[in-house]
């Protein structure tokens, strides 16, 4: 895939593009700031995004902004935020607004290679990626009106797994449980939350996500 990468660290900026093009990808810019991120992507029209979250000039929010930005100009663009941080505000708000073709990982995960890539390539592919902090630390912003307190310990099980991406036969593994258990909690999910009747999003990601604008 052709990718642009916004790190303003240029150690770990520069580890990445080799990493990057190592396992056969095309790296089409590297850039340490939100504005030369933007001016990137509408130079190069790249398949996905890797950005930070905390960037130049301020150091706070202004690669998620970016994201935002880079999502409602192009949301073809899929977009992979890769931080030491997870920032509320904008991040539920990213991943809210359309959870088609976005991520949200912690830094430490890049040294875990295999999932990195899986990773890219689901998002690429229009999937969703999320660490399972990101999700915990988000969800902790909605306890006044937590939807998931009708779900039962197995179900807030899948429905985590389900938030990091993992297909029903992933989650099967993961848990010991049959692929059609799987299925059955998924669906009590989905009528728990309803969200049963919602057509055109991903409700894999949704019955995690729905209520953190509230």
């Amino acid at each position: 895939m052709r990718l642009i990468l916004a790190e303003d660290s240029t150690l770990l900026r520069e580890g990445l593009v080799r990493l990057l093009e190592e396992e056969g990808h095309e790296v089409v810019a590297a850039v340490g700031d939100g504005q030369a991120l933007l001016d990137a992507v509408g130079a190069h029209n790249p398949d996905l995004v890797v950005v930070d979250v905390r960037m130049p000039p301020t150091h706070t929010d202004e690669g998620l902004r970016a994201a935002l930005e880079i999502r409602q100009r192009r949301p073809g663009v899929a977009v992979l935020v890769l931080s030491q941080y997870v920032e509320k505000r904008y991040a539920t708000e990213l991943i809210t607004a359309d959870t088609a073709g976005v991520g949200y990982l912690l830094k430490d995960r890049v040294a875990q290679v295999g999932e990195f890539m899986d990773a890219l390539e689901r998002v690429r592919a229009g999937g969703a990626a999320f660490d399972p902090e990101v999700v915990r630390q988000l969800l902790a912003r909605t306890t006044h009106t937590d939807p998931l307190s009708h779900l039962t310990p197995r179900e807030r099980e899948v429905l985590d797994a389900m938030a990091q991406g993992y297909t029903n036969a992933s989650i099967a593994e993961l848990l010991h449980v049959s692929q059609s258990a799987v299925e059955k909690h998924i669906s009590a999910i989905f009528d728990k939350l309803e969200l049963s009747h919602i057509s055109g999003y991903s409700l894999r990601v949704l019955a995690v996500l729905r209520y953190l604008g509230s």
